[in-house]
C-alpha cells in the first residue's frame, strides 16, 4: 500500500487524522506511488492557526534578513535541480526536459524575490504643502494561501510562495491532491534554508479543504492556478469572505500562422506550444489559424511530425518527445473531446489515440493529435481540452484570424507567426489576451513580469510574478507628517 503523504505543521511532518486519502499515480506506468489526505475543516484550521501564530515574528523579520532565506533556497534548488525534476516527472508524467524547465522559471521567482528590500522600498516626499511630507511603507497582510493545480507541481507553487514569504507574509500551500511530491519537497529545502517553524505548511484535501481556506478569519490572501469554473467559484467565494485574491483559470489559446512566417521555426514552435508538457498547461496552443492560405504551407510539414512524435514512458525513457497526461480519468475526458470533435464533423488528420507504448501498457498515453476544418462553433474550439490535441482553423486574412481569437471568452495567450512588422503590430494592437507572442510558440513571461492572464483566464486585480506579486502580497500605509519647531515658536 502506497505511503500517505502528511502536513507540514508548525515546522513538523504531521500524519493526518483523515480517513479518505486519494490516490498519487506514477503516469507512466499507472502505478500508485503515494496517498493524499483529505483534510477537513478541524485541521485545515490547525494549519492556518500555525501560519497566524507565526505571522508577528516573521513579519518584523527585517526584510534582508527575509531576503537571505531566499538567496539559500536559491542555492539549494540549484544544488538539487535534478532531483526535483525527476520529482515532477514522476508524479506528472512530463518530460525531463519540460520539467526541468519548469524547476528553472520557479527558481528564477525566488532570484526575483531575494530582490526584496529594494522591491519593498517606499516613497517620499518633503514639503507636499508647507512643513508637511509623506511617505508611504510597505507592510505585509497576514496568512497568505495557495491553491495549486497538477500541472505544475513546482513552479506553481513558487509563482507566489517566495514573494509572499519576503514581503512578510506566512503561507500555507494545498498542492493538488494527484501531485503533493514535489510541494514536500520545497517545504523540506525551505526548512533547510533557515525558515522558522510555522512560515510556510502545507495542508492536503479537496473541495472541503479548499472551501474551510476560503472561508478561514485569518486568511488574508488566496492564490489560485486551476479551471475557470473553478477560478470563478474560488474568487467570488474568497471575495465574499474578505480575501484579496488572484484566481488564474483555464484559456484557449490561438495561434495564428501567416504564409510569410518562417517554415522550419514556426513548424517546431507550434509543436512546442501544442504538445510541450502534453497540452497540460494554460499556455498551450489549441488552436492553429492558418490565415491568407498559409494552410498549404504548414500544415503537412507540422502533420508528419506529430505522426513521428516518439511518445513514451519519461520516468525511464528521457528521449521521448512527449509523456503520459497525469491520470486515466484526464485521458478518457480528452478521448471524449475528440469523439466530440469528430460528431461535430472535425476532419481528424492526425489520431494520437493509436500510439502504443508496449514497454508500459498500464501509462496514460495519448499522442500528438491534429483536427483540420474545425469551426468555431465546434466544442473543441471553444472549450479547453487541456491534453495534446490541435484544432486547425483557415481563414481569409488577419482581421477575421484576430476576430476568431477574441470570440473566444479567454484572454490567456495570443501568438502570430510572420515576417510582417506591420502585421505583428496590428495583430499586438487588436488581440484580446494579457499575454502576447511575436513568432514565440509560449509567450510567459519571467519572474520580474506579470503573468498577465484576461477575461475568463483570471479573476482578480493583481496577477503574479512582478511588480504586481509584490503589490499583492502588501499593502501600502501612507504616513502625513508635520513637526512643530518649538524652539523658534517660542524664543
Amino acid at each position: 500500500m502506497a505511503e500517505t503523504v502528511k502536513l507540514l505543521l508548525n515546522g513538523e511532518w504531521v500524519t493526518s487524522e483523515a480517513t479518505e486519502t486519494v490516490p498519487v499515480y506514477n503516469p507512466s506506468d499507472g502505478t500508485e506511488i503515494a496517498a493524499t489526505p483529505l483534510c477537513g475543516a478541524s485541521e485545515i484550521d490547525r494549519v492556518v492557526q500555525s501560519a497566524a501564530d507565526a505571522f508577528p515574528e516573521w513579519a518584523n523579520t527585517p526584510a534582508v534578513d527575509r531576503a537571505r532565506v531566499m538567496f539559500r533556497l536559491v542555492a539549494l534548488m540549484e544544488t538539487h535541480f535534478e532531483e526535483l525534476a525527476q520529482i515532477v516527472t514522476r508524479e506528472n508524467g512530463k518530460t525531463i526536459e519540460d520539467a526541468r524547465g519548469e524547476i528553472r522559471r520557479g527558481i528564477e521567482v525566488a532570484e526575483f524575490a531575494c530582490g526584496a528590500p529594494a522591491l519593498l522600498m517606499g516613497d517620499s516626499l518633503e514639503n507636499i504643502a508647507q512643513g508637511i511630507d509623506c511617505d508611504t511603507i510597505r507592510q505585509p497582510l497576514g496568512v497568505s494561501v495557495g491553491i495549486t493545480p497538477f500541472n505544475f507541481p513546482s513552479m506553481v507553487p513558487m509563482w507566489t510562495l517566495p514573494i509572499a514569504l519576503v514581503c512578510g507574509n506566512t503561507y500555507v500551500l494545498k498542492p493538488s491532491e494527484r501531485v503533493p511530491l514535489s510541494a514536500i519537497r520545497i517545504g523540506e529545502l525551505l526548512a533547510e534554508a533557515g525558515l522558522p517553524p510555522g512560515v510556510f505548511n502545507i495542508a492536503h484535501g479537496g473541495k472541503d479543504a479548499v472551501d474551510a481556506l476560503l472561508a478561514h478569519p485569518e486568511v488574508k490572501t488566496i492564490s489560485f492556478v486551476g479551471s475557470t469554473p473553478v477560478a470563478r467559484y474560488v474568487y467570488e467565494t474568497a471575495t465574499r469572505n474578505g480575501k484579496r485574491v488572484q484566481s488564474a483559470g483555464g484559456a484557449k489559446n490561438y495561434l495564428i500562422v501567416l504564409p510569410d512566417a518562417d517554415l522550419d521555426s514556426t513548424v517546431a514552435a507550434v509543436m512546442g506550444s501544442a504538445y510541450g508538457c502534453a497540452g497540460e498547461r494554460c499556455m498551450a496552443g489549441s488552436v492553429l489559424v492558418c490565415a491568407e492560405g498559409a494552410g498549404d504551407r504548414f500544415l503537412e510539414p507540422l502533420s508528419e511530425i506529430a505522426r513521428e512524435f516518439r511518445v513514451g514512458p519519461t520516468d525511464r525513457d528521457p528521449g521521448v518527445d512527449m509523456g503520459p497526461v497525469v491520470t486515466k480519468t484526464h485521458l478518457h475526458r480528452i478521448h471524449q473531446h475528440i469523439e466530440n470533435g469528430l460528431q461535430e464533423g472535425a476532419e481528424l488528420i492526425v489520431d494520437g489515440r493509436d500510439v502504443q507504448v508496449e514497454e508500459t501498457p498500464h501509462g496514460f498515453y495519448l499522442g500528438a493529435t491534429i483536427f483540420d476544418r474545425v469551426k468555431p462553433q465546434m466544442s473543441i474550439a471553444r472549450e479547453e481540452i487541456f491534453g495534446p490535441v490541435l484544432s486547425t482553423m483557415h481563414t481569409d486574412d488577419l482581421s477575421e484570424a484576430i476576430a476568431r481569437c477574441n470570440a473566444s471568452g479567454y484572454g490567456n495567450a495570443a501568438v502570430l507567426f510572420t515576417s510582417s512588422g506591420g502585421a505583428a503590430r496590428k495583430f499586438r494592437h487588436e488581440v484580446n489576451a494579457g499575454m502576447v507572442g511575436i513568432n514565440i510558440g509560449v509567450p510567459a513571461p519571467m519572474a520580474f513580469f506579470p503573468f498577465s492572464g484576461w477575461n475568463n483566464s483570471f479573476f482578480g486585480d493583481l496577477h503574479v510574478q512582478g511588480a504586481e506579486g509584490i503589490s499583492f502580497f502588501t499593502r501600502q500605509k501612507v504616513t502625513i507628517s508635520r513637526w512643530i519647531d518649538t524652539k523658534r515658536q517660542f524664543f
